[in-house]
């Protein structure tokens, strides 16, 4: 092999690191990419096939399963263990301290190839390290209620699924914590070989306190990890099979309970040479061991309580059994799903992820027991608290975007009772009646940027949902909340830059700043409410637009003063560009600096609306973390908080920091959006259940990335944002989404302008496309409607309502 550089070894490899491998300004948009060329459509357009090439699977992801609003969630993880933990796991709040060490792990363990299974850990090591950290996951089709299993393929020659699904007692509204919150569990026989396989099968349920934890190790892609503390173990106390009479010696259920009689674990009812429990040589660790019968179909269900229940309530539940749960589940589930956006694409994967985007979003939160309120949270086992900012992403990027303005309202509404009751996280405030930020029970760190998150969410709720009762009752909730923007803006009080907000907290570093992520969330929050004040002729929204100009001015000339004396880069084109910055002034070096320059930095300014993404400062910017430096220091083992760059246009540190997505939107960069939106599905989720993480292989059961790709895939059809007074339809839409075999249909789909119903479908062995587009206009001038000719072979016509027009590629039709 010749001598080649590694950015070229890397290309051949096909690796992962290869992500870094872009192509340089000089090269074009249509230079050559490393992009696995495998759409079926037109070369060098990414699809979800390319992008799970370029992304091997995620290390040791844990999902969520539970009931709306409870204050507790189980998670199961990729290899099946599910963790029973009500207490805190990793930042969590003090409404749950008080469970603190009642935590259950529960392994569910294959037999290997002798039949045996593995000791407990005896000394510490990182959970991945005994099975590669993946699994084989995904949810039921088959119920309406969220239902996740987990597939183990033994070389035994059985297949054997675990089927997880939560309920609540009743079946009904979650109302406290005393609500006793259960997972039933079913290991079931899915496929037998026919050539070789045993008559029985046995399964061990390892019974532990939870011992698993976190690591913030930050070494060799690690990041945020899971360590096994053995020494953490043993069960706070002994454990046994309850005691029950059956002198016929029939079928019966197990009920594991403490010492104290309270049951913790049942199964359904098993042949006596069916079960056994056994104490482990680790004391107080123990082995609920089953024999499945090896035909397909056969089963064995568990019963697992989130804390300690009764016997009395325990066999009330237990008598349900997995059927009658699962239909109160499925009931439950139907009964609170409020009709929204109905969307249906050519590429199933997509039209699932939407779905359990939402499921998801619901068992992610919790009805607090301090107020009563409904909040989401930024996680599940760990971040169970709320960060506002990353959180408010899946309200006004998710949840409203895809109609379901419901789930967003009920969210919501603890933020209005919340406003000026906290001081702004920054010596230069006083407490002021508009600022918005997370009530003192649930907050994780205050960003100053949690106030703009806020306003925007709140505002854009309104412009989504025209829910008139909204409107009426939180435009003094919005109007304060400008009011904050402006004063801190005209606020001179201080040594910062003034004209902008001053100093604050910005990030989990915790100093003080003028950061380009505070000042640009406040300002894409004042814009947003600005757009809503003026359609409601509110008589201050004049007075506010000229706060939002003056501020927006600011961001820009002094952005452009910081760049004119920042150090410069060698641009691959032969020029020196100015090395990015994101705060205004002056601070110290902290370990996150280097990662949040590309996640909270200068890139989020497009989003944010105070520069455009042609603007010479955004590309430069832009390039620099696709070719700058920085792609040149990333190396295999690199992790999460090392010199940041983009690959295949996802942030290395944290997926659902990519604002670069929105760059490529606005350019109209059809290459690199695709390339971003499909990666983020495989480097910024499980595309297996579709749970956000912060970094890869580390810190699961989030909401981030699923707000950032939603928005981004639906502005890809129909896009109110591009430009003012103005409807895109099918801008970027993927080309798999063009059809002769299926419609692709997006009805009811909220816009600022209201709602539309679009639908549209290859005809004529796909030389014209049939599209139907039907809008409810909210307001008294409605936009101009254009409609993009997609870049695909062959496409002759099209025919917009019964109208048939030439295709055009680059010049919109107008409707």
């Amino acid at each position: 092999m010749p001598n080649l550089p590694r950015r070229g070894f890397l290309a051949l490899t096909g690796g992962a690191v290869a992500g870094s491998l872009v192509p340089s300004a000089a090269e074009g948009a249509h230079g050559n990419q490393v992009v696995a060329d495998s759409s079926p459509y037109r070369s060098g357009e990414a699809d979800l096939a390319t992008a799970r090439s370029w992304w091997p699977p995620q290390r040791q992801e844990w999902t969520p399963i539970g009931w709306k609003g409870h204050l507790f969630r189980f998670n199961v993880f990729y290899n099946g263990m599910l963790m029973c933990e009500p207490g805190p796991g990793w930042n969590t709040k003090e409404n749950v301290m008080k469970y603190q060490g009642q935590g259950m792990q529960l392994q569910f363990l294959p037999p290997d190839f002798h039949g045996g299974f593995p000791a407990p850990p005896n000394h510490a090591r990182y959970m991945w390290q005994d099975d590669l950290g993946i699994g084989e996951q995904g949810w039921r089709p088959d119920t309406v209620a969220p239902v996740l299993w987990t597939r183990w393929r033994l070389p035994q020659g059985v297949v054997v699924r675990q089927s997880v699904l939560g309920h609540l007692k009743g079946g009904g509204a979650y109302e406290g914590e005393t609500d006793p919150l259960y997972a039933w569990v079913r290991l079931e026989v899915e496929q037998v070989d026919p050539v070789r396989a045993p008559e029985t099968l046995p399964f061990v349920v390892r019974v532990a306190r939870r011992h698993l934890f976190f690591r913030d190790r930050y070494a060799d892609e690690n990041g945020v990890t899971l360590e096994y503390d053995p020494a953490q173990a043993p069960m706070p106390g002994r454990m046994r099979v309850a005691p029950v009479f059956n002198p016929g010696n029939r079928p019966y259920e197990r009920r594991i309970q403490h010492l104290d009689n309270t049951v913790r674990i049942g199964t359904s009812a098993l042949r006596q040479d069916q079960a056994s429990f056994t104490e482990l040589a680790t004391e107080r660790v123990y082995d609920l061991k089953v024999i499945l019968d090896v035909t397909a179909g056969a089963h064995v269900d568990f019963l697992v309580a989130m804390r300690p229940q009764p016997r009395e309530e325990f066999d009330r539940e237990l008598a349900l059994g997995w059927d009658g749960a699962l239909a109160e589940a499925n009931a439950y589930w139907t009964a609170t799903a409020k009709p929204g956006a109905e969307i249906h694409t050519p590429e199933p994967f997509v039209n699932e992820a939407f779905r359990r985007f939402v499921e998801l979003a619901e068992i992610v939160g919790e009805k607090s027991p301090e107020t009563g309120d409904h909040t989401l949270l930024t996680g599940s086992f760990g971040y169970d608290v709320l960060w506002a900012t990353p959180t408010s992403m899946a309200f006004h990027m998710l949840l409203d975007p895809l109609g379901r303005h419901d789930i967003a309202l009920k969210h919501l509404k603890l933020f209005k009772a919340t406003q000026g009751t906290r001081k702004p996280p920054g010596q230069a405030y006083a407490e002021h009646p508009g600022y918005l930020g997370s009530p003192r029970h649930l907050q994780a760190f205050d960003w100053l940027s949690d106030h703009g998150a806020l306003l925007h969410t709140i505002a854009y709720h309104a412009l989504l949902s025209g829910d008139v009762e909204f409107v009426r009752d939180w435009t003094e909730v919005v109007v304060k909340a400008c009011d904050f923007v402006k004063d801190s803006c005209e606020n001179t009080n201080h040594d910062g830059i003034h004209g902008l907000m001053p100093k604050a907290v910005a990030t989990d570093e915790l100093l003080e700043t003028q950061a380009v992520w505070s000042e640009a969330w406040c300002y894409k929050g004042l814009s947003t409410a600005v757009r809503l004040l003026t359609k409601l002729g509110h008589p201050r929204a004049a007075e506010f637009d000229q706060a939002r100009q003056a501020f927006q001015d600011k961001l820009v000339s002094a952005y452009r003063d910081l760049m004119s004396k920042a150090p410069t880069w060698p641009h691959p084109n032969g020029s020196r560009q100015p090395v990015p910055k994101a705060d205004y002034t002056d601070r110290p070096f902290h370990i996150f600096q280097d990662a949040f320059l590309l996640d909270t930095g200068p890139l989020f300014f497009v989003w944010a609306g105070v520069f455009a993404a042609s603007d010479p400062l955004m590309t430069s910017h832009l390039d620099y973390f696709r070719v700058g430096p920085n792609s040149e220091l990333w190396d295999v083992r690199s992790n999460a908080i090392h010199r940041a760059t983009l690959l295949h246009e996802v942030s290395s540190c944290e997926p659902c920091y990519s604002w670069n997505l929105t760059h490529s939107w606005q350019a109209g960069d059809r290459a690199k959006f695709l390339e971003g939106v499909y990666s983020l599905f495989a480097a910024g989720m499980s595309p297996q259940t579709f749970i956000s993480n912060e970094h890869r292989h580390s810190m699961q059961g989030q909401l981030s990335s699923s707000g950032l790709v939603t928005w981004h895939l639906l502005k890809a059809v129909v896009d109110d944002a591009i430009a003012s007074q103005e409807l895109h339809l099918l801008r970027l839409c993927p080309l798999p989404w063009l059809s002769s075999d299926e419609e692709t249909v997006f009805n009811r789909l909220p816009t600022e302008h209201g709602t539309v119903d679009l639908r549209f479908r290859l005809a004529n062995h796909g030389k014209r496309l049939d599209v139907t587009f039907k809008p409810t206009w909210r307001w008294p001038h409605p936009p101009r409607v254009l409609l993009h000719t997609p870049p695909l072979p062959g496409l002759r016509t099209i025919r917009v309502n019964g109208r048939e027009r030439p295709a055009s590629p680059g010049r919109p039709i107008s409707i």
